[in-house]
């Protein structure tokens, strides 16, 4: 098909598939009020004329047909720069499609114990490549009692899981959650959450399948209202995407879309390649994010005339240390680049988990400091159509002067971008994603202690030490 316009992309959610929010069953998503937002910022990203960033959307697969940059793999480090930069442009509708990055970067792992569930990977990737598809990222499982594993819940569909093999494929039960936009893509990819066991065979389970296939129903939440005003709510006007809980209620799935169905070994293989590709896009998110936390921090501190007090300059620079540090990371993670044995080039695995771990633990602290510079007006402002009227619009402007060159306006636009990012709407949901998206800091940290040289340091401290003598590591080194 190659690539879609914005009205292509629409027109294919009008698909049949099963949708809930709010109580109510969503026939066609692309009339809902609900919906409205969402597409349009998935929809933007098929806008491949633009002057701006449709160059940086599409690229020439080595067929030589075009297709949307999401799923160009990466093969150098100007690639992977490349990627970066597309994705700081890209909606969260079509970033998530990234779950095929992951899968082929384990492909040579799958082929070494299946290879027609890697043939099987290779096939989908391509063909939602190349009909400029859009695939969520459906790893959550609900879990029920966290003390036991998957085939030791009190209801076995507690994990997604296999219930039924046939000549002609597997059929699944169970259900994810937190999967965002999984209502507005094409293909619902679906990645063990874990390892597993041998005992939990049915669990290890990996697929993709169409979003309207018999059996999937979706039922949606968002943290922002169908409607919202833009001067009010400048980040959640134009940003909010819904996250599904999907449903899979015995749902057949034909064995060329398979990719795991019982290959325990691979099932953590799967589960860390989808946490890597989801840790870059957050910590992506996090460098635009922590700028601007400094230009807004800055800004209502001039507004104050406050910007040259030292306790404020203090703070200040503790949010410039924060952006500065997860800017470097990326920069850090990518320069220092890995790759598999087929080729593809990935960021750095140790340096993404770092650098997603300082993120996360440091969020909140430094929405604090934002929120110090800030005072009480983040909350207590009163809203645009209180500005419009007569006379409440003559009392804001009269007492919300600060200083001759600073508008009122403005200044009431600055304090609502900081609400509407760290007190609001938007702002609930990113305290919750920071934290958890790609898997929470427990996750950061086993990466951490799985991919650091942790023999290295420990026999740097023995040289160090006196225990060892001084040429011990060039030995090794030599040796290796």
């Amino acid at each position: 098909m190659g690539l879609r316009t914005p009205q292509q992309y629409v027109e294919s959610l009008r698909d049949g598939r099963v949708t809930y929010w709010d109580g109510e069953r969503i026939d066609d998503i692309t009339t809902h009020p609900r919906f409205k937002v969402p597409i349009a910022l998935t929809a933007a990203d098929c806008e491949y004329d633009a002057p701006d960033l449709g160059a940086l959307r599409r690229y020439r697969t080595e067929e030589g047909d075009e297709a949307h940059r999401i799923y160009q793999i990466p093969m150098n480090e100007s690639d992977l720069a490349t990627r970066v930069e597309m994705l700081r442009n890209t909606s969260i509708g079509t970033a998530v499609s990234g779950v095929y990055m992951a899968l082929m970067s384990v492909k040579d792992d799958v082929a070494q114990v299946n290879p027609q569930c890697a043939a099987n990977i290779e096939r989908m990737y391509r063909h939602c490549r190349d009909n400029d598809l859009r695939a969520a990222e459906v790893i959550t499982d609900a879990k029920g009692d966290r003390k036991r594993r998957a085939h030791e819940q009190d209801d076995p569909d507690l994990y997604v899981r296999i219930v039924d093999r046939n000549k002609d494929g597997i059929v699944v039960r169970g259900a994810k959650l937190h999967i965002t936009a999984a209502s507005l893509v094409h293909e619902l990819v679906v990645m063990p959450t874990k390892g597993m066991r041998q005992d939990e065979k049915d669990y290890a389970v990996s697929f993709s399948i169409p979003v309207n296939t018999k059996g999937v129903s979706i039922i949606n939440r968002s943290f922002a209202p169908a409607e919202l005003n833009a001067f009010d709510y400048p980040a959640s006007a134009h940003h909010s995407m819904p996250e599904g809980f999907v449903v899979f209620d015995d749902v057949f799935v034909p064995w060329d879309r398979v990719f795991l169905a019982g290959e325990v070994q691979l099932a953590s293989r799967l589960a860390q390649s989808l946490g890597l590709w989801e840790r870059t896009g957050g910590l992506i998110e996090a460098v635009r994010m922590s700028e601007l936390f400094v230009g807004l921090a800055q800004l209502v501190s001039e507004h104050q005339g406050k910007d040259k007090d030292p306790t404020v300059m203090n703070t200040i620079a503790e949010l410039i240390t924060y952006a500065e540090m997860l800017r470097m990371s990326l920069d850090y993670a990518c320069r220092h680049f890995e790759r598999t044995p087929s080729g593809m080039v990935h960021p750095n695995i140790l340096a993404i988990n770092a650098a997603k771990y300082y993120y996360a633990a440091n969020y909140h602290q430094t929405v604090r400091h934002l929120h110090d510079v800030s005072g009480g007006l983040v909350l207590t402002l009163p809203l645009e159509s209180d500005l419009r009227h007569e006379p409440s619009g003559s009392y804001l402007r009269k007492y919300l002067h600060t200083k001759k060159d600073v508008e009122v306006e403005t200044r009431m636009r600055v304090y609502n971008l900081i609400r509407d990012l760290t007190a609001d709407a938007y702002g609930g949901w990113q305290f919750v994603v920071a934290l958890q998206a790609g898997g929470g800091l427990t996750a950061q940290r086993i990466m951490m202690h799985r991919t650091y040289d942790l023999a290295r340091a420990k026999e740097r401290a023995l040289i160090a030490a006196g225990a060892l003598p001084r040429g011990s590591e060039a030995t090794r080194k030599a040796a290796e």
